[in-house]
């Protein structure tokens, strides 16, 4: 009885002491994560010469120079880069949604000879990194005449084997009888693809949307590489332009990450629960 009443008085409290060690390592290393976002918050209010001048440094500037963000936006053509990435963005997400869904259906829910073979082969490009990529892609883009161009900067992201591979994933767990029952009725594989499968797929297309769009935002290589003049560069590439050989006016080029990261908050906080099932997709995929 003793024995009983011991663990019965240790256990609860034992358990409570777990939750809050883990809360308490969770928030330390929230902060540690969120310290560099307040730092460049921070630094986008300071004036130029109280960035580096003051030791220790401090967190809240003594006169909020709001007019950092006025000069950031007007310093270079900032708006033309903001549209730009947005155009590219929101297409290249519509785009490979629609081309990694099609090729998904085909192989989850079609049947043909050699099907599974064929993936695996679409599935070592995953293997492949994107700098071996980066030359010939270009020189296609370049023989196409596209250098310099919305095609450059949209068609060659269009396309993702993991995209594919993730919804093919997603799409092998829809019960079967409801593409067999609409065949039943006359129903065409492009019909059951549009009317039943991506239907029933909203999860994972929000999250694969979510996902997309936050690395196309942040792309800075492949734009860099295939845009030449001011009104074709993005965000990541106009950031650049802070940035001289001798000297960086960090006070702007902070200002300008705050404006870029802007859109990836609210693209986030709008669509945090398909990101979290995104997340859980991702987590239990299966062969």
């Amino acid at each position: 009885m003793e024995l009983e009443r011991t663990t019965k008085d240790t256990g609860p409290s034992r358990i409570k002491w777990k939750n809050i060690a883990l809360h308490l390592i969770l928030l330390f290393g929230c902060i540690i994560m969120l310290l560099p976002f307040f730092w460049m918050l921070s630094t986008s209010l300071k004036e130029s010469n109280a960035i580096f001048s003051e030791f220790p440094p401090r967190w809240i500037p003594e006169k909020f120079a709001w007019s950092n963000y006025k000069d950031a936006w007007t310093a270079v053509p900032f708006d033309r880069f903001f549209f730009n990435s947005v155009i590219v963005a929101v297409s290249v997400t519509v785009l490979q949604i629609l081309t990694s869904s099609l090729a998904a259906f085909a192989f989850a829910r079609l049947k043909f000879r050699g099907r599974d073979t064929l993936f695996l082969v679409y599935l070592t490009a995953l293997m492949i990194p994107f700098a071996i990529l980066l030359i010939p892609n270009f020189l296609i883009i370049n023989r196409l005449g596209w250098f310099d161009s919305y095609a450059a900067l949209i068609i060659p992201p269009s396309f993702s084997a993991f995209s594919t591979f993730l919804m093919r994933q997603y799409f092998r767990s829809i019960p079967l009888e409801l593409d067999e029952a609409a065949r039943m009725d006359g129903a065409s594989s492009l019909r059951i693809w549009w009317q039943i499968t991506m239907p029933n797929s909203l999860p994972v297309i929000g999250a694969l949307g979510v996902f997309v769009f936050l690395g196309i935002w942040n792309s800075l290589l492949w734009p860099l590489v295939v845009t030449n003049s001011k009104e074709m560069l993005t965000v990541p590439v106009g950031l650049t332009f802070f940035q001289g050989q001798y000297y960086v006016q960090w006070e702007l080029l902070m200002a300008a990450a705050v404006i870029a990261m802007l859109p990836v908050l609210v693209v986030y906080f709008l669509a945090q629960n398909w990101f979290i099932k995104g997340l859980s997709v991702g987590s239990g995929l299966k062969g």
